[in-house]
């Protein structure tokens, strides 16, 4: 599957965004925080990302290495999206799948990324 632009947002629409991904095989992390959460992620690089409404309706959540820069609504506590750098130290933004219109993650191969072990 190639990247096409999908439209997403928090479950109350406090905070809409689209994004330019590919969603093919989004990834499903252990660590404390994402099984917790049951996030399915798919990442983009800033560019491809642009949040429509809701900066100011946003939270922020550090923690373990405090790299990675947890968004979420402060009206219904959902985490659509999150700011962090890739593997190669490149800016990226990690996408809830959960959270695109028109997307079933449950349907999709997500891949398992070992994060207790990091």
């Amino acid at each position: 599957m190639t990247a096409r632009r999908y439209a997403g947002s928090c479950q109350c629409g406090a905070v809409a965004f689209e994004a330019n991904l590919d969603v093919s095989e989004p990834i499903a992390c252990n660590c404390s925080r994402c099984q917790r959460l049951g996030s399915v992620l798919a990442f983009a690089p800033p560019e491809s990302f642009t949040l429509l409404r809701g900066e100011d309706a946003l939270t922020e959540y550090l923690f373990n290495r405090n790299v990675i820069r947890h968004q979420f609504c402060r009206t219904c506590g959902v985490q659509p999206f999150a700011y962090g750098v890739g593997p190669d130290g490149s800016p990226m933004v990690a996408i809830n799948v959960n959270c695109l219109d028109g997307v079933d993650p449950r349907a999709l191969p997500v891949r398992v990324y070992d994060g207790r072990a990091v």
